[in-house]
């Protein structure tokens, strides 16, 4: 059975998946799940955000989705999001960007952008990282649709805690305005990625000069600083 379908994963190499990792970073067998994509999923575009820092376990989860149909033609949507852990001994950082165009035709196509900037920052020596960036762009019974999803991840990790300073995170801001605006745009999707490229390389600029004002030394062990813990994750069902 013919449906039609095109899918389109965008490499890791390019503008669906960047990474950048400045420090000693370890995988380690941490997820991070936002229940909150289900609901974008169904209302068929926006971001959704989640980030906790517990106990020396750090887990950031940003999304974004976009459906656009016949009704809805053109959809955009974004998220930039910073996340500023300081120590830590294990983090997940998880992010994501899907695109859909469903529906549409050649004579009236569809238009559907995601576009997802993470970046987490996190201090330590020795540190679990689980990170994943994905990013897919789809086409279903969409001849001549415009699908683009791009998923750019940045993680600093260094070994002694630093703060983005007022004047990285005044630049950063500035960044995601950028961003913002490329919902606008008209051009087509292989300018917008571009675009988006360019400003993923001043995210890079702003983040490497930040990491290199943080202090030297031994780095500090999360781990070994924590005072003993229980926690109790409890759910019921009636």
């Amino acid at each position: 059975m013919n449906l039609n379908q095109h899918r389109r994963a965008i490499p890791r190499v390019g503008a669906g998946r960047k990474a950048v990792r400045l420090g000693l970073l370890a995988t380690a067998s941490l997820t991070a799940l936002s229940a909150a994509a289900t609901a974008a999923t169904a209302q068929g575009v926006g971001p959704t955000n989640h980030s906790t820092n517990s106990h020396g376990i750090a887990i950031a989860d940003d999304n974004v989705h976009t459906l656009a149909n016949r009704a809805h033609e053109s959809r955009f949507a974004d998220s930039f999001t910073v996340h500023q852990y300081g120590p830590v001994f294990a983090a997940s950082a998880r992010n994501q960007a899907d695109a859909v165009s469903a529906g549409c035709t050649a004579a009236d196509p569809c238009r559907s952008v995601a576009l997802s900037f993470q970046i987490v920052t996190m201090a330590g020596e020795n540190i679990h990282l689980n990170a994943v960036n994905l990013s897919n762009a789809s086409n279903y019974h969409c001849a001549g649709c415009e699908t683009l999803a791009g998923a750019y991840q940045f993680v600093v990790s260094t070994p002694n805690p630093f703060t983005l300073s007022a004047t990285a995170q005044r630049q950063l801001a500035d960044i995601h305005r950028k961003l913002d605006a490329l919902g606008k745009s008209t051009a087509p999707v292989a300018v917008v990625k571009q675009q988006a490229d360019a400003l993923a390389a001043q995210v890079v600029t702003i983040l490497k000069s930040a990491a290199a004002t943080a202090p030297k030394g031994p780095g500090v062990d999360a781990l070994a600083a924590m005072a003993p813990t229980v926690t109790v994750h409890r759910m019921m069902s009636s």
